[in-house]
């Protein structure tokens, strides 16, 4: 299992801040995991189109496309933060 945590505009969007999902054969990382979401269909493939804003982090880490992702880890999407 992969637990996913969505924060502001996409837990709002997605209606739920977490769920966790059972690893589907072809994820290996966020790439795979991202593309897994967006077959889900709408809100998923709207919020996490490419060219949206939307920050990556597996297990409090922040992530890349590339990085790895596997049974058990905790993945989190959310929009990028600016302040000043």
């Amino acid at each position: 299992m992969v637990k996913i945590l969505y924060f502001a505009r996409l837990r709002e969007a997605l209606g739920t801040g977490a769920e966790e999902v059972a690893m589907v054969s072809g994820i290996r990382d966020v790439a795979s995991l991202v593309e897994w979401l967006r077959s889900r269909g709408s809100p998923w493939a709207e919020e996490l189109a490419p060219g949206r804003a939307v920050r990556v982090a597996v297990n409090q880490r922040m992530a890349d496309l590339g990085t790895a992702v596997g049974d058990g880890d905790e993945v989190a999407f959310f929009p990028p933060v600016t302040g000043g």
